[in-house]
């Protein structure tokens, strides 16, 4: 596993150069299918001649000076059209400037790579496009896997080592689904945290972003340079001074599959015996999240529906994918008291977690399941839908109630493919969430196999 922070040492101390990174970057993506759906061959290359020239005179722009990544195609690029996975945005007009982020991490001197593939519209847990391809991950022997969604590319991107870090977007679960299927990690912030500027939205109320990258370390890194600052500031909490509380509804859900339940646990035993507090207890709010959602509505599809719904009914409309459409078309059909006492019970829950959580950290698996072979999504609508649905029905929880979210890879089935655990807090403690996963990346690291 080569690291972001790795590659910045290597750069440091001239054990490779940036047009190498480029270079190898550029090979490992031409040959790795549906992953891009656009790359800058000639601007990533100039970019890097131009950051090896600004270090070999001492004035690089930050450690992450020549670095590739990968962005998905959701966030504008100035001079590349932001397609969102759609047929339907063929027609629209090349971005004139980079969306805000992008810009920032270019001011650090990093290199997009390309734009990346995902579920059309940001809208599927699973990563399926049936218009530019599925992205799938590299596990040898172990068949087709989706790759989760909706930010699918740009977890393959990481997985497959193309790049070290790329950005995704999470309006219900699109950053941590694809870092849990893909054995990486994932950071979705709250949604103030980075400026919105230049990305395509879904849902104005749930749209967040943030980095899936091979580490938290990593994720800091690109969390500093998002945000503008001059370095990265967080460091790893001390672990006897963070308290856990993993609920033990979602525990014994019987669609937990026992390996991601396990491994959860012996993550949590790690931490427990390295000092932090680890609380087993029923969490009354998150009940209520689980069963208002499939009773009620998703809040993502009905803003989603709000913003596209004359996109889906155009004349393009026949174009989206059917599984895609039939979805947002089925939010449609909810009443507008139905929303109101949706977003209501949004704000009241969202008062009460915080008087439930308080200043603990909430860990869950963030997915019930590891990533499912890709087949059989591709031929049965019906299996789609209920999978999708499975897929989402943890993340969609911390989406519902703001909170921002950290997936951390917790081990792997008996079949070897990866599971993952969510660590969350409170609307707007994203810096807790990052120096707590500092903090369990370096307990898991000193862990005995």
């Amino acid at each position: 596993m080569v690291t972001l922070a790795d590659t910045s040492i290597a750069l440091a101390r001239g054990e490779v150069t940036s047009v190498e990174l480029v270079r190898v970057a550029l090979e490992r993506a031409k040959s790795s299918t549906h992953v891009f759906t656009e790359l800058f061959v000639d601007e990533a290359l100039e970019q890097a001649v131009a950051s090896d020239a600004r270090r070999a005179c001492g004035q690089q722009l930050s450690p992450l000076d020549g670095i590739p990544l990968a962005i998905k195609d959701l966030f504008d690029i100035c001079g590349s059209k932001t397609l969102a996975g759609s047929l339907t945005r063929l027609d629209v007009a090349p971005a004139n400037s980079d969306a805000a982020v992008v810009a920032a991490l270019r001011a650090k001197g990093m290199i997009a790579l390309g734009k990346t593939n995902l579920s059309e519209l940001a809208f599927s847990g699973l990563g399926l496009n049936p218009h530019f391809g599925t992205p799938t991950p590299d596990f040898p022997g172990l068949g087709r896997r989706a790759p989760g969604g909706s930010s699918a590319g740009s977890a393959v991107a990481v997985q497959r080592g193309i790049v070290t870090a790329a950005l995704g977007s999470d309006t219900g679960g699109s950053i941590r689904v694809p870092a849990a299927f893909n054995g990486l990690v994932g950071f979705k912030s709250s949604p103030e945290r980075y400026a919105m500027a230049g990305v395509h939205p879904l849902a104005h109320s749930l749209d967040s972003l943030g980095p899936i990258a091979q580490s938290v370390r990593d994720c800091v890194l690109i969390d500093a340079a998002m945000r503008g600052l001059p370095e990265p500031t967080l460091k790893a909490s001390t672990l006897t001074q963070v308290r856990f509380v993993v609920d033990t509804g979602i525990l014994a859900d019987r669609g937990l599959q026992p390996s991601v339940r396990d491994n959860l646990l012996r993550v949590m035993a790690c931490l427990e015996r390295r000092g932090a507090v680890v609380e087993q207890r029923h969490l009354n709010t998150l009940e209520e999240v689980r069963q208002l959602i499939p009773r009620d509505g998703w809040l993502g599809a009905i803003e989603g529906w709000a913003l596209l719904k004359d996109v889906v009914q155009g004349e393009r409309g026949a174009s989206i994918d059917r599984r895609v459409s039939s979805r947002l078309r089925s939010a449609g059909d909810i009443p507008e008291a139905r929303v109101a006492s949706i977003r209501a019970a949004r704000q009241r829950l969202i008062h009460a977690i915080s008087e439930e959580l308080g200043d603990a950290i909430l860990v869950m698996p963030t997915v019930r399941h590891v990533a499912p072979p890709l087949a059989p999504l591709e031929e049965d609508d019906s299996l789609f839908a209920a999978t999708n649905m499975a897929t989402l029905s943890l993340t969609m929880i911390g989406s519902f109630l703001n909170m921002p979210g950290l997936a951390v890879p917790s081990g792997r089935d008996p079949q070897g493919l990866p599971t993952s655990v969510l660590f969350s807090a409170l609307h707007g403690d994203d810096d807790k969430v990052l120096c707590a996963g500092l903090a369990v990346e370096e307990a898991l690291a000193a862990r005995p196999d």
